[in-house]
């Protein structure tokens, strides 16, 4: 008997990563209204609590990041009753993670790099930690399997995120996190304009990485909008 392949996840678009966050989610916390329809995607994907960014998809990038997640097998196309088409997802098997472990990257999936502390509080909604013991003891289970990571140092507001984010995706959030770090060293040390002769270098070390995410943004939406375009050409 040959052991079963390790499961390697591949990175998502961002519509994807929403739409699968949103299966695991719904079937852990409305299983009665599990699985989904099309409808039921598209609204799960757009409501305005516990999303992070808030998104305006419509069907067309939902049939869209389903048709991603099916041929990775992340997710599934079922009959429901009454004929209508129905979504699941297969997060178990395609991360090799068990429940406690998809509640976390659900939460990451849907509100984008967090604490240990409010991952646990976030979380319990779907499944119970009882201490930051045991959220990081799930967090260290998904970065031994190269599912998470941390993004700043141990300590206090220690951050983590989710590793299916597509190479550009990375270097934004890099970016992000190095302007937010700058600006926190900035403002706890804030060494004065007579003191730096005038501060220059800080202040052009912030506007190189500002300039940079503007950049990374602009780059982003390019991209976006191209794959749309090419995926309702190809439809």
């Amino acid at each position: 008997m040959t052991d079963s392949p390790t499961p390697s996840p591949s990175p998502l678009s961002k519509n994807a990563r929403r739409v699968l966050g949103v299966l695991i989610e719904k079937a852990k916390t409305t299983p009665d209204n599990y699985p989904l329809s099309l409808a039921g995607l598209v609204s799960g994907c757009n409501q305005k609590s516990n999303r992070s960014p808030q998104m305006n998809v419509d069907e067309d990038d939902v049939t869209n990041a389903l048709d991603e997640l099916r041929s990775v097998g992340a997710a599934r196309e079922i009959q429901g009753s009454g004929r209508v088409t129905k979504y699941r997802h297969a997060a178990y098997e395609w991360m090799g993670i068990d429940a406690a472990e998809a509640a976390v990257m659900t939460e990451l999936l849907l509100r984008g790099p967090q604490t240990a502390g409010e991952l646990r509080t976030r979380a319990s909604r779907m499944h119970p930690f009882d201490d930051l013991a045991a959220m990081q003891s799930v967090l260290d289970l998904l970065i031994g399997k190269d599912l998470a990571e941390a993004l700043s140092p141990a300590g206090r507001g220690q951050t983590f995120a989710h590793k299916l984010y597509p190479p550009d995706e990375r270097q934004y959030l890099e970016a992000r996190l190095a302007k937010e770090a700058e600006s926190a060293s900035k403002g706890s040390s804030a060494p004065s304009s007579e003191s730096t002769g005038g501060g220059t270098t800080a202040s052009a070390g912030v506007t190189a990485v500002d300039r940079l995410i503007e950049r990374l943004d602009a780059l982003n939406d390019r991209i976006e909008d191209l794959e749309n375009r090419l995926e309702k050409l190809e439809s």
